[in-house]
């Protein structure tokens, strides 16, 4: 696909709320790119749960790899509002808040929930910037994948058709109620980053138990990030999760290999 011819602002969002990218290869933790003069903007839940360095919304995660970021909070988009309850009265501010990050001269956009593939197709349609709302985007990537979710009861099958998620592709849920799953959702002020670990971790365990075919997890939440590593320890599999492939996609905007 090739960039839509740059609209006003009021035009776009209209006819995105009217009408209610392709993912990069590589990318590493540690990379270093540069897309010129933009920057990553990151649409995010209003929270207060804390975020460890790989979290999406960890201003860390992005230094480190040498990527300007800057982040919108979109009030009111809870985690209960967006997981739970699929609201969709968020959109619209969504949608508002991706336009001026897009007018202060974002050049990729992204977002802070992985339930947030279900907003892909509309905020594609708003901006003329590339836009990954959620690591589930790259499932169709991987010829044996697999799911770990924050909430497997929550995400069904309007969501993964958004995100084009192959049909049958196995999803296993962390623990209901455990510390990442009551924490998060709850939007709670404290976490446990080490029992948060393990309940991924287990999860993870889980799923290949369970689908012992699976070669490759991809972590829906954008909160699993920092656990990555443990989760490819504990399972020999290799782990896909948004800031891999936000790195991938923003080194392949530098090389000026990005089609939207």
């Amino acid at each position: 696909m090739t960039f839509v011819k740059r609209r006003d602002a009021r035009e776009r969002l209209a006819a995105a709320h009217a009408a209610m990218g392709s993912c990069g290869d590589g990318g590493e933790r540690g990379m270093k790119v540069d897309a010129g003069e933009g920057f990553l903007g990151v649409l995010m839940l209003e929270t207060r749960f804390p975020r460890p360095v790989g979290d999406v919304g960890h201003p860390e995660t992005y230094r480190r790899a040498g990527i300007p970021a800057r982040f919108a909070t979109v009030r009111g988009a809870s985690p209960q509002r967006i997981v739970r309850e699929a609201d969709p009265a968020l959109l619209q501010p969504f949608l508002e808040a991706a336009l001026e990050l897009e007018r202060q001269g974002a050049a990729l956009l992204s977002t802070s929930c992985g339930f947030l593939a279900s907003y892909q197709a509309s905020l594609s349609r708003a901006v003329a910037v590339p836009v990954i709302t959620s690591s589930l985007l790259q499932v169709r990537r991987f010829a044996r994948p697999g799911i770990v979710t924050i909430a497997a009861e929550s995400l069904g099958p309007a969501i993964l058709e958004a995100a084009g998620v192959p049909a049958g592709a196995p999803i296993q849920g962390v623990e209901p109620g455990c510390e990442f799953h009551r924490r998060i959702l709850g939007d709670e002020g404290t976490l446990d980053f080490a029992q948060a670990e393990r309940d991924v971790v287990s999860a993870a365990l889980e799923l290949v138990r369970r689908h012992p075919g699976v070669s490759d997890i991809v972590l829906e939440c954008t909160n699993m990030p920092p656990y990555r590593d443990a989760v490819a320890r504990a399972t020999g599999c290799a782990v896909h999760d948004i800031e891999t492939l936000l790195l991938a996609q923003w080194a392949a905007l530098a090389r000026g290999r990005v089609r939207r």
